[in-house]
């Protein structure tokens, strides 16, 4: 899948077939921040801490995201959180089309 049809598909009423990382990123765009949170809350790998981190970026508790980003193994980035969102969105995009 490309990043244009991963976009495309948030014309539509549910998610395309993907990762549940890119379920959650596709919730929050569709901005339903609640169901992105609940679906990566409960995956306990470092790709989704990177995501939970970005949630919480958003909603503005930086304390709890800069401790995901950690337990992402990473820092907050100093962009936008839409650019943050686009970059999420790509990453997960080159793990499922491998």
């Amino acid at each position: 899948m490309t990043f244009e049809l991963f976009q495309d598909s948030l014309k539509l009423d549910s998610p395309p077939i993907v990762s549940d990382e890119l379920k959650a990123l596709w919730h929050d765009a569709k901005g339903d921040w609640d169901k992105s949170h609940n679906i990566i809350q409960d995956i306990d790998t470092k790709d989704a801490a990177l995501i939970h981190a970005y949630l919480h970026r958003k909603e503005g508790d930086i304390w709890n995201a800069d401790y995901w980003y950690a337990k992402s193994n990473s820092k907050r980035p100093d962009v936008s959180q839409e650019e943050e969102w686009v970059t999420l969105v790509k990453l997960f995009l080159d793990k499922i089309n491998v």
